[in-house]
């Protein structure tokens, strides 16, 4: 990351010949003007100045007059001041206004070079900053959690990782915590005090996705109405995460597998080779194996990022670290919501123990929020707090010895009306009154099964049929999020049910 264009602004013209000529053979682009107008008018133009150096003195006005101008503009020129009459009195005022440097005439190469550094290194920390402060951390202070031997062994690789520079693949299905691993690695690194940079390609358009990667002139494409700092630079002398990078077309894998083989990228729009230093990182839901054999990812591609493969274990095939997690959850959300609660009961935790846990440490994130909401009294989290499905579980435990714990009206009172809420959407999707005959509400229920998840499976696949296989549709008539939705679905897979194959 670096500067590209300068304007000097010194009524001399041998300084203004002077510093031009410098920073050129530096590569910048610089434009040297006399006055404090021919600035207004450069800056108030259709140009975007990374630098500016603007003597005190001049014909027509002071440099200040130029800091003055833009105060409050956004991405404004950092300012060096220079000056053969320097006065401390003059110093401290180009400081108030916000210039970066003030140098006195005569300065020597030597000083110009360590002002430029500073500036870039200056600027490079304020994008960061801007580009990490814009994004809600989705790890914020968790994590690694878990002492199962899946979860022991992936803590002995990730170490044995970190303090290299290799290209590490983590493997997982969706909400096994991948992208907390790659925060692990890169806190564990020697490049731990650098840029840790995330960018999603699964949530990023085709047609911004390269901009992301790599930037883009102004003017480069349409809405390009300044040029921006890609990923890849934000995070030079870091790391760079590429979150679910399966999901790339195959034209952007070709350029970013040239990024990877040479460290260098020109964005979108330019013609300059930008160097880069940086460690990549990528993740993926996918057998990215599978797809080089089905043609939908590159194979040198794969192999250039599968230098270190990482695999994040399934929360099904390491159930004994639920209660750790279950706990961790239940201290964070128990103080963002302002409840006391300090355990689970026997019950609640054998529920969470049972369930098959297709979406994994995310669905258990969501379920124990959801519990922390629901328990208004009382300091321990019961059956009657946790979603309808896994109260069904204690129905269908009843002769197993697993009996739901007798609970306060006031924990069971949310369960039965809570208008607005998730409750409510699962009471729409699980239809909690029994039926008096065969039909329920349009549904015409298989033999006599009037079991809540038997009234659950034929809303949902009423609903399905009724939107032609729109998901998306399916789950806004039932009031449940997509995710609800495509869980219950992928429930019903490994189940094995065959009325629900064509929505698969």
């Amino acid at each position: 990351m670096r500067f590209e264009k300068i304007l000097v602004l010194d009524d001399e013209l041998i300084i203004r010949k002077t510093l031009q000529e410098f920073l050129s053979r530096k590569r910048y682009k610089v434009r040297p003007v006399a006055t404090v107008q021919e600035a207004m008018d450069q800056l108030q133009g259709d140009h975007d100045y990374d630098l500016m150096f603007l003597d005190v003195n001049l014909p027509d006005g002071e440099g200040t007059d130029v800091l003055e101008a833009m105060q409050g503009v956004e991405n404004a020129p950092l300012a060096i001041m220079i000056t053969g009459q320097g006065t401390i009195q003059s110093a401290v005022r180009c400081m108030k206004l916000g210039a970066f440097d003030y140098l006195l005439k005569p300065f020597s190469n030597d000083e110009i070079n360590i002002v430029l550094q500073k500036a870039a290194k200056f600027h490079r920390l304020v994008t960061v900053n801007q580009e990490l402060t814009s994004e809600t951390s989705s790890w914020g202070n968790r994590t690694i959690i878990g002492s199962s031997p899946p979860m022991k062994a992936l803590h002995d690789l990730t170490r044995s990782v970190a303090r290299t520079d290799a290209t590490v693949l983590i493997g997982g299905e969706t909400g096994t915590g991948k992208e907390l691993i790659s925060h692990a690695i890169h806190s564990e690194s020697l490049r731990r005090n650098k840029p840790f940079i995330k960018v999603n390609c699964a949530a990023i358009s085709e047609t911004l996705i390269e901009s992301e990667f790599f930037g883009h002139e102004k003017g480069a494409f349409t809405g390009a109405v300044q040029s921006r700092i890609g990923r890849f630079e934000l995070a030079d002398g870091g790391t760079l995460l590429l979150d679910e990078v399966s999901e790339i077309s195959l034209p952007l894998q070709a350029k970013l597998l040239r990024v990877l083989q040479e460290r260098e990228l020109e964005r979108v729009g330019g013609t300059k080779t930008i160097k880069v230093d940086v460690r990549i990182i990528a993740t993926t839901n996918r057998d990215l194996l599978q797809s080089v054999k089905d043609g939908e990812f590159r194979e040198d591609l794969y192999y250039r990022l599968n230098v270190f493969p990482l695999h994040a274990p399934a929360l099904r095939d390491r159930k004994e670290d639920i209660p750790l997690i279950a706990a961790s959850f239940l201290q964070e959300y128990s103080r963002k919501h302002g409840r006391k609660l300090e355990s689970f009961s026997p019950e609640a935790m054998e529920l969470l123990m049972r369930h098959t846990w297709p979406g994994n440490v995310r669905e258990l994130q969501n379920i124990i929020e959801r519990a922390v909401i629901l328990s208004v009294s009382g300091n321990t989290i019961v059956p009657a707090s946790l979603p309808l499905e896994f109260q069904q579980l204690v129905q269908d435990s009843e002769g197993t010895g697993i009996q739901q714990s007798t609970t306060p009206e006031t924990v069971k009172q949310p369960v039965a009306a809570a208008s607005n809420t998730s409750a409510k959407a699962e009471a729409n999707i699980a239809g909690v009154a029994k039926p008096a005959s065969g039909e329920a509400s349009g549904l015409v229920l298989a033999g006599e099964d009037f079991s809540l998840a038997a009234v659950e499976r034929q809303l949902i696949l009423k609903c399905l049929q009724e939107c032609k296989g729109n998901r998306t549709h399916a789950s806004e008539m039932m009031q449940v999020s997509i995710r609800t939705l495509r869980n219950k679905l992928s429930q019903y897979k490994d189940e094995g049910r065959a009325e629900f194959a064509e929505f698969f």
